[in-house]
């Protein structure tokens, strides 16, 4: 990690000196994990860039170009958008140590973004501050005292937070490589339908060359089975263009599903996560179980059931007369006939 000296250091303050170095370009306030790196070496909030990415990106393009707000240094962006840049878990770790200290010395105040809290809707003058574990539901003293959740099992709003969060998190990691399977798969399913239809395509030719050589008596023939082939390349490659489609929903599904359990997480207040989380808990791992892809069997291109042997068919053909022999038979029957007759005249 290199911090950069872009401010020059005024104060008197060594706290306040390395929290300015710690601050974000974007916000002006302490980094908010997770703290991602650009290839500049600058560091930014991730939640940050990416509001300054969808802010540049309208369309939500997959991918794309992000220009550094300090240096102007463009990047460019794989298809995870800024969820694709490396950590910096150096930074990460140095706000750490730096709030642990601040801890031990609360004469210097650390600057922090203002998280608003959520208040009881039934007792307007107490805050939620801790979560009934038998409703599902974060709730105020108040209410386990006297009110609705007197009689149900609570537990501190910090524990069920982590709990959930870590839930969260590998439910993502889960889908992620879901998505991950989906996308190997799609590669596959293309490539197979690029081998269909060459292998398609090579049939028909041969089929075309060898019933050029059996004239006219098998056009019917050579047209039934050029219609079998066509039928059987069709299918194969509508069963693997419907299997992509599906896919590709869930791929499109899936990430943005992702996006939003990130967002979520990166979301300081702990209330607002709290209600978010258990339904994109299982959402997330409903989309990861869906991610088992249908793979086409082996040998599912190929269509060498169509492939024609014409060697011995050729040579019936070249030694079949067709009925031309009886027919001179015939006509040599018929003259002797029309001599007899002459001769008895």
């Amino acid at each position: 990690m290199d911090i950069k000296a872009d401010h020059i250091i005024t104060s008197s303050s060594p706290m306040e000196s390395l929290e300015k170095q710690l601050s974000c370009p974007i916000c002006l306030e302490m980094f908010t994990k997770p703290v991602v790196i650009l290839p500049c070496q600058h560091n930014l909030c991730r939640g940050c860039a990416n509001d300054l990415y969808d802010a540049n990106n309208p369309y939500h393009y997959s991918g794309g170009i992000f220009r550094c707000p300090t240096c102007r240094f463009e990047v460019v962006l794989d298809r995870h958008g800024v969820y694709g840049l490396q950590r910096n878990l150096l930074v990460e770790n140095i706000i750490d140590i730096y709030k642990q200290q601040l801890v031990s010395t609360p004469e210097a105040p650390l600057k922090t973004k203002k998280v608003a809290e959520l208040m009881c809707q039934e007792h307007e003058d107490e805050k939620i501050n801790i979560y009934c574990v038998t409703c599902q539901v974060p709730t105020c003293s108040m209410c386990k005292v006297f009110g609705a959740h007197k009689d149900c099992e609570v537990s501190p709003l910090q524990n069920i937070y982590q709990t959930q969060k870590s839930e969260l998190s590998n439910s993502v990691d889960l889908l992620m490589a879901g998505n991950n399977c989906l996308q190997a798969v799609m590669n596959q399913l293309e490539d197979t339908c690029k081998a269909i239809e060459e292998n398609g395509l090579r049939h028909k030719q041969t089929l075309v060359e060898k019933f050029d050589l059996l004239y006219a008596i098998l056009e019917e023939k050579k047209g039934e089975l050029l219609e079998k082939i066509g039928q059987e390349q069709e299918q194969k490659v509508n069963h693997l263009h419907s299997l992509a489609q599906q896919y590709t929903a869930q791929l499109e599904t899936g990430s943005k599903l992702v996006e939003t359990a990130i967002q979520t997480m990166d979301n300081s207040n702990v209330t607002e996560f709290l209600f978010a989380a258990k339904e994109l808990i299982t959402k997330t791992r409903e989309a990861a179980k869906s991610c088992l892809a249908q793979k086409p069997e082996p040998g599912f291109e190929k269509m060498d059931n169509f492939t024609l042997v014409t060697d011995h068919a050729q040579a019936i053909l070249k030694n079949m007369d067709f009925g031309t022999e009886e027919s001179e038979e015939y006509e040599d029957a018929e003259e002797e006939e029309e001599e007899e007759e002459e001769e008895e005249e």
